[in-house]
């Protein structure tokens, strides 16, 4: 697996100053989205074309490098025993605006099939905690998030 993830940030994108790193926590932005998709036992097209483009956003790939990273990210979160290893790279390298802007990126995802799930709900309130995101913020990108899929 980690030969796999490995050698698609060699062939994808480019070498950065910080080189691993910043290839771990793109996967880490990753996998807490791809598990968004994947919570509700409903991974439809509408949510993962929404956790597409947020991987292009927050990190600039083609729509094939996000598809294949969202592939990988999903495996690497199957295999995963807890969210920690995850948020915690992110809790180390990412700004308070960018952990939030993360976790509205996930309402966007839940809420691309029309719908929130119990369980992406507890899912994004979970990442929230493990990313200390004030609630006043968690609250704020929900209900932006339930805005535009009404508009």
């Amino acid at each position: 697996m980690l030969n796999t993830i490995r050698e698609f940030f060699e062939r994808h994108i480019a070498a950065t100053p910080s080189g691993t790193r910043q290839h771990t926590i793109e996967l880490a932005t990753a996998a807490l989205l791809a598990e968004v998709v994947r919570i509700d036992g409903h991974s439809g097209d509408a949510e993962r074309a929404i956790a597409l483009r947020a991987i292009d956003e927050k990190l600039g790939l083609s729509p094939d490098e996000a598809a294949t990273l969202l592939d990988l990210a999903s495996q690497e979160m199957r295999q995963a025993t807890d969210y920690f290893q995850f948020t915690s790279l992110i809790n180390r390298h990412f700004a308070q605006e960018q952990k939030v802007r993360m976790i509205e990126l996930m309402w966007q995802v839940a809420y691309a099939d029309g719908r929130l799930d119990d369980h992406e709900l507890h899912l994004i309130r979970r990442i929230a905690d493990l990313l200390h995101v004030p609630h006043d913020d968690f609250i704020a990108t929900k209900l932006r998030s339930q805005r535009a899929v009404r508009d």
